[in-house]
Formats: C-alpha cells, sequence, structure tokens
C-alpha cells in the first residue's frame, strides 16, 4: 500500500537539503566577493562599474552613458572606473574612439577599464521567441553574475535598465546601487494595450485576437511588474530621464524619495550653432529622422507617412520631388541590419525607393551635415521615454515632429499657440498632416517655430544632465 507520509517526508528532506545547499552557496560567494575586494592594492580607491552591456552601440543611452563617466571622472579623483560591456569583437580603444567620434565627447582612456562579459546573449531578445521580458531578466541575473566575479566593486551604476541586477550585486556583492532608467521593463501602458487587444511589436497578433492568451498574458505582466518592482527597490539612487518614466517607475518601484529626474545629455550648445547649408540639390527639402534602427522605433510608420504625404500632395507633384526622408540609425547587430533591409523592401513595396534614403552608422561630423541640410525632423516611437534625437534636431533648427506621447508630449514639445516649438502627431496620416502643414506654412512663422525650438532646449544640455547626475549620485559616492 503506497504511503503518502513517506512520500511527504522525502519531499520535506529533499526540500530542506536544497534550501540549505542553496544557502551554503549564496554564504560562499558573497565571502568570496568580500575577499576579492580585500585583496585590492589600494583599498582607499573607489571602484565605480557601469554596467552596460552594448556601450559600443552608439545611441542615446550611450551618450548618457560616456557624459556619467566623464562627469564623475571630473569630480572625482580618488575613484576607478570600470564598464561591464559585452562588446568582446572592440578594443578598449575602439570603443573610445567611437564614443567620442559619435558623441564629441573627450574621455580619459587611462581611468577607465572594460571588464569584457562572455554572456551577453542571455539578455538578447532574440534568444527569447515566448516570455521575452522574463527570458531577458533571468538572462541578466546569469549576465550579472559573471560581471559580479569578474570586479566587485563598491559602487555598481547599472545605465541600460537591468533591474533584476540589483539584488545581486546588493546582496552578494555589498555594494551601494544606482540606476539611471531610461524605459521600464514594464509599463501600465503595456498592460493596457493587451487589454484593448492591440497588435503591437510587443503583442503579437495571435496573442491579440485570442482572449485566452490575452487573459494568461494580463495575468503574466502583473506578476511580473510585482517582481520587477521588488529588485527596482534594491537600488540606493534612481535616476530617470524624464515625467513619463518617472511616473511609471515611481507608481511600479514605490519609493519616490529615491528617485530623481536628471534629464538626459544632448549635445545642444553645439547643435544651435549650426548653420542650414544647402543640400546637394538647391531645391530639395530633407526630411531628416534620427535613431537607432530598433521596432519600437517605428521607422515603418515613417515610410508609411510619406505614403500619405503623397496622397495629400496629389495636386503639387513638383512638391512631392523637392522632398526626401533620410533615415540615419545606429545598429547594433545581425539583427538591426536585417531590420533595415526590411525597411528598404518596404520602401519599394510602396514606392518610396526614389523618395527614401538609409544611412547606417554616420560618424558625428557627417551628422551634423546632415542636421545642416535637413529642414523638418521626424521621430514616431510610441511612448519614447524621452527623445534625445528630438531634442538634437530642435537645436539644430529643425521643425519636429514627434509621437503624441512619451517624453515628447510632457517634456519637449509644446503645440500651444504664441509658443508653439513643434509638431505632435498620433497615426501615419497625422504625421502626413503636419508635415503638409509645414510645408504650406509661411517662412515667417516656420522661422518662428525654429527660434522658439531652439530656445527651449538649453534645460537638456550636458551641464545640466552633469549638475542632476552628480547630486543624484552623491549619497552612494560619500
Amino acid at each position: 500500500m503506497f504511503c503518502w507520509c513517506s512520500l511527504i517526508y522525502v519531499l520535506f528532506f529533499l526540500g530542506s537539503f536544497l534550501a540549505i545547499g542553496l544557502l551554503t552557496v549564496c554564504v560562499l560567494l558573497r565571502q568570496l566577493v568580500k575577499f576579492q575586494r580585500r585583496k585590492r592594492s589600494n583599498l582607499n580607491v573607489k571602484h565605480i562599474a557601469f554596467f552596460h552591456p552594448y556601450c559600443n552601440a552608439g545611441g542615446g543611452g550611450e551618450r548618457v552613458l560616456w557624459c556619467a563617466i566623464r562627469s564623475l571622472l571630473n569630480r572625482y579623483e580618488d575613484v576607478a572606473v570600470y564598464v561591464y560591456t559585452g562588446d568582446s569583437d572592440a578594443t578598449p580603444a575602439d570603443i573610445l574612439k567611437k564614443a567620442e567620434g559619435n558623441f564629441n565627447l573627450t574621455l580619459s582612456a587611462e581611468r577607465i577599464t572594460f571588464v569584457y562579459l562572455s554572456k551577453r546573449c542571455w539578455v538578447e531578445a532574440s534568444r527569447y521567441a515566448h516570455f521575452t521580458l522574463l527570458g531577458q531578466s533571468i538572462g541578466s541575473i546569469v549576465l550579472g553574475f559573471e560581471a559580479l566575479l569578474k570586479l566587485q566593486p563598491d559602487v555598481f551604476i547599472d545605465t541600460m535598465g537591468y533591474a533584476f541586477t540589483y539584488p545581486i550585486f546588493a546582496f552578494f556583492g555589498g555594494c551601494k546601487i544606482g540606476c539611471y532608467t531610461h524605459y521600464p521593463t514594464i509599463s501600465t501602458d503595456m498592460l493596457r494595450r493587451v487589454q484593448s487587444h492591440t497588435q503591437a511589436y510587443n503583442n503579437r497578433g495571435y496573442v491579440a485576437k485570442n482572449p485566452f492568451a490575452t487573459w494568461l498574458k494580463i495575468a503574466y505582466y502583473r506578476l511580473f511588474s510585482r517582481v520587477y518592482g521588488w529588485v527596482g527597490r534594491c537600488a540606493d539612487t534612481i535616476m530617470v530621464n524624464s515625467t513619463w518614466t518617472e511616473n511609471h517607475i515611481v507608481s511600479l518601484w514605490d519609493v519616490p524619495y529615491k528617485t530623481h529626474r536628471v534629464y538626459p545629455p544632448c549635445e545642444v550648445s553645439q547643435l544651435k550653432r549650426l548653420e542650414p547649408l544647402a543640400d546637394e540639390q538647391d531645391d530639395r527639402i530633407t526630411i531628416l529622422s534620427v535613431g537607432q534602427y530598433r521596432p519600437e522605433k517605428d521607422h515603418p510608420l515613417q515610410l508609411q507617412a510619406m505614403y500619405e504625404l503623397r496622397t495629400l500632395l496629389n495636386n503639387d507633384e513638383a512638391l512631392w520631388n523637392r522632398l526626401r526622408l533620410l533615415i540615419v540609425g545606429s545598429c547594433r547587430d545581425e539583427e538591426d541590419r536585417v531590420r533595415v533591409k526590411n525597411m528598404q523592401d518596404l520602401a519599394k513595396h510602396l514606392s518610396l525607393e526614389n523618395s527614401v534614403e538609409f544611412r547606417v552608422n554616420v560618424p558625428y561630423q557627417e551628422l551634423l551635415q546632415c542636421y545642416q541640410r535637413a529642414k523638418i525632423g521626424l521621430h514616431c516611437m510610441w511612448n519614447e521615454h524621452f527623445g534625445i534625437s528630438v531634442v538634437d534636431c530642435m537645436a539644430a533648427g529643425l521643425i519636429m515632429v514627434a509621437n503624441r506621447s512619451g517624453g515628447p508630449l510632457m517634456d519637449i514639445i509644446e503645440t500651444s499657440e504664441g509658443s508653439q516649438n513643434g509638431y505632435l502627431a498620433f497615426d501615419a496620416y497625422d504625421y502626413a498632416r503636419c508635415i503638409a502643414t509645414i510645408l504650406y506654412n509661411t517662412p515667417e512663422y516656420n522661422s518662428k517655430i525654429r527660434e522658439a525650438a531652439r530656445a527651449s532646449v538649453d534645460r537638456f544640455s550636458e551641464k545640466e544632465f552633469e549638475n542632476g547626475f552628480l547630486r543624484a549620485i552623491s549619497p552612494i559616492m560619500d
């Protein structure tokens, strides 16, 4: 006769054995980290480690990283700065050279050390066909343990949003934790999209159309948001880049007293000094889009907007022939390069191949020339957390058309009469209508918008960022 009591006893002892074993491993690992820290030759130097596995990507997040490092090195003399990176195909000199070329920054190579990680593939979205948020978060734990075992810092600063690494460095590493959050891993807006059965890049069609799959995803998102809130609260100081991000992080992590809004650094001083250049063809009107080739940037919407614009300008063929959409962006990996190829195919499908140009990983000086030749800026990401490229375009004198959501709506663009500094849109037709309005505005009215835009961007300067960053980080440095 089967004895249930015996089975319960066996399971109890097995569970106890596993729990004790796991606890022992945790204690030993924590002691190992402490031992490695005590072995340092100079205990008076504070070790600051930035967790940024894609530090060589060349996007707005990387500008934040390098400006933060520069401000720390300028402020503190007794610090050693380290960068955890997964860019194993690039040497430290290559990474710093690209940062200086892309962002016009001067960095001290002697005071920056790179710690190369081999397990970055664990945080790549392509690795997880389903439950991507959970997969990437667990993957970041694996990557975090690799980072901690290679270097045990005094202060750990995450600048990419991998919140699941915070408990690792706080408990096992005994580190002070700082973070700069560009975008919450999960948000109430994402939950509302699933609840409304809206199809998007992070809510596939078969889920949006299936009530049971939608219910399951809602339950998954709610559980994930609770865990996300717990790990986020492990941070000692939290920086967010916009009002939109601040609202979500305060709602999810519930530590408003540790949360600081620090707008990201934008190169507004140099851009404001740029003078317009005539295009290669003097009568051409260039519409410029700047942003990484990532799915959330919604470059296909830009192509659809151009398609709608051609319809609106149907009776003005001469004006349409003068227009060109120039899409400039950086590619992180092969997946991004495939995305560019798909958009080129979409442009051909929409018969826009003669009106759209793609440029990839352009150097900073070439980007400046793009700003000088363009007249209109375009940005289509829904719920963009902030929008560095939006600010850059405005500083360069472009009239910006951005999505009516997130940072552009709450922090950057004003559309009220008398103080207008840009335009906001929400779908392809709305974008086309805004562009057409700019094209038919009087030169005097467009000039007022450009002047208002340039006057509004000083609050997003690198100097303002450095002041805010150092003020927020001081509790864990002192």
